[in-house]
């Protein structure tokens, strides 16, 4: 392979890290469960990769697994499945032993093989390129998609007639995510990443705020309202504020653009990108107010998904925050004595009747063209990441918000005490997925999607609440800069 096409691929792939490291978290770019650390997409990885380059040639097989496992019939048609997290391995597995029960006359045995995330990304990307070495099945992480779109009609193989089956309870703006430009189903997601409202309801009670109170927060003004309530009734000490805001993500953007129906990647079909929206602008302009009333702080390392988020949040420095339902798994994990004192609601909009959600983040699995059998491999993957009995498995081993809405209204698996996250909080996560079922919008992730995040969270936010920057102007610059690469 040309030197020129793998410079290619390697910037490729670290820019997609940057992207979701600044669009979620550098410490679990977009999931639950206790990938928290698995989920690594930094900077450092893919100039690991770099660095093992000669004069922009990678060596063949120079990524080394983490783990590798093979599973099934050995009678079976025999696939390689790539991932980057381990657990998400783990899972398929699982499903490959149902899989097989269900359908002795076309069993499979699977070899998982789990990579460092910059690792298996540039890999995938190379084989596909070249037209050998791909794996049947792989994960592909939110950021990565537009790279691996890129050759959607020899690289990919669509899942639409795999997922007929499932398809009229899969959750419609999610699988949207995963479409490619000519319209077709390529990846099937791992959930929703609905975003939702988190509260702190034994701090906010102490205050003499009521979940009644809660519950009437339709819009960012009624947010704003409770906030000086709170901060009044505590005596607003140093240190405490009712939410933060982030400079190294952009959810709060996602949030503002859902609710106005906006994307400013311009959507799938290339359009021109556009940072300088009216929603954009109308966050924008409130967080900086919220600065300057001491409603909000910025988020101690630029967002809530880091070690020092999780402290500030154990400190009760702030007891209101925005974030993907996956964001749950965090509390289980790094924050469990918080168990009991949190509250999940719907976000608020700017007009009442907006669109209150938002999906971010996630994994979309595909199967390449240069599966063995590319129908039956489909057909494993929509069975595994769609069906009722893997969503089952989703929920209670992974801790994400499943895509089909059939068992949200499952009592057996809405309301299962036997699951945890049904127990953490003070109500159950899928009342309020079914409560916002038809409220959740899609920000499309593209080409031009890592160009818009990494100004953001490098310069434009930092800009606007640190340094106090006038928001038409800071959007301004970004969308100088960000045209430059349209």
């Amino acid at each position: 392979m040309k030197k020129k096409l793998l410079a290619t691929l390697l910037t490729a792939a670290m820019t997609a890290s940057m992207l979701a490291g600044c669009g979620s978290s550098e410490a679990a770019t977009t999931e639950g469960t206790d990938a928290a650390t698995e989920e690594t997409a930094t900077d450092d990885a893919a100039a690991d990769d770099a660095a093992a380059t000669e004069e922009g040639e990678v060596a063949e097989g120079e990524a080394e697994p983490d783990a590798v496992t093979t599973v099934g019939d050995p009678n079976g048609t025999h696939m390689e499945c790539w991932s980057f997290v381990e657990a998400h391995n783990t899972f398929y597995a699982q499903m490959v032993e149902k899989w097989n029960e269900a359908n002795p006359d076309r069993t499979i045995e699977i070899t998982f093989t789990t990579y460092p995330y910059a690792d298996m990304h540039t890999k995938l990307l190379t084989s596909l390129t070249a037209g050998t070495g791909a794996p049947d099945i792989c994960d592909v992480e939110m950021g990565q998609v537009p790279n691996v779109y890129e050759g959607l009609d020899t690289w990919l193989y669509p899942l639409d007639e795999a997922m007929a089956p499932y398809a009229a309870d899969m959750l419609t703006s999610r699988l949207d995510a995963y479409k490619g430009a000519d319209g077709k189903q390529y990846g099937a997601p791992f959930h929703v990443g609905a975003t939702v409202m988190y509260w702190n309801m034994a701090a906010l009670e102490e205050a003499g705020i009521t979940q009644e109170e809660v519950d009437a927060v339709v819009t960012w003004d009624d947010y704003t309202a409770l906030g000086e309530k709170y901060l009044d009734a505590i005596g607003r000490p140093e240190g405490k504020y009712f939410t933060s805001v982030d400079t190294a993500g952009v959810d709060w953007m996602w949030i503002a653009m859902a609710s106005y129906g906006e994307d400013w990647t311009g959507g799938s079909n290339d359009a021109t990108a556009n940072v300088q929206l009216d929603s954009v602008k109308k966050m924008l302009t409130m967080q900086q107010g919220w600065l300057e009333s001491g409603v909000a702080q910025v988020s101690p390392d630029g967002h809530v998904d880091l070690e020092a988020g999780f402290q500030n949040i154990l400190d009760h420095n702030i007891v209101s925050f925005p974030k993907a339902m996956w964001y749950m798994s965090r509390f289980i994990n790094y924050m469990p004595e918080e168990e009991g004192n949190w509250y999940i609601t719907p976000c608020p909009t700017f007009e009442a009747g907006q669109t209150c959600s938002v999906g971010i983040g996630g994994t979309g699995t595909v199967v390449t063209g240069q599966s063995v059998d590319t129908a039956l491999a489909a057909d494993f993957l929509c069975y595994a990441k769609m069906s009722p009995e893997g969503n089952t498995m989703i929920w209670n081993d992974l801790g994400f918000d499943v895509c089909n809405t059939s068992l949200w209204s499952d009592d057996a698996f809405a309301h299962d005490t036997a699951n945890q996250y049904n127990t953490f909080f003070r109500n159950y996560p899928y009342d309020v997925l079914n409560e916002i079922k038809d409220q959740i919008g899609t920000v499309m992730t593209v080409k031009i999607s890592p160009t818009i995040n990494e100004q953001f969270c490098n310069v434009t936010l930092n800009d606007v609440l640190e340094n106090g920057v006038d928001v038409e102007e800071a959007l301004q610059t970004a969308q100088d800069v960000i045209a430059l690469e349209q």
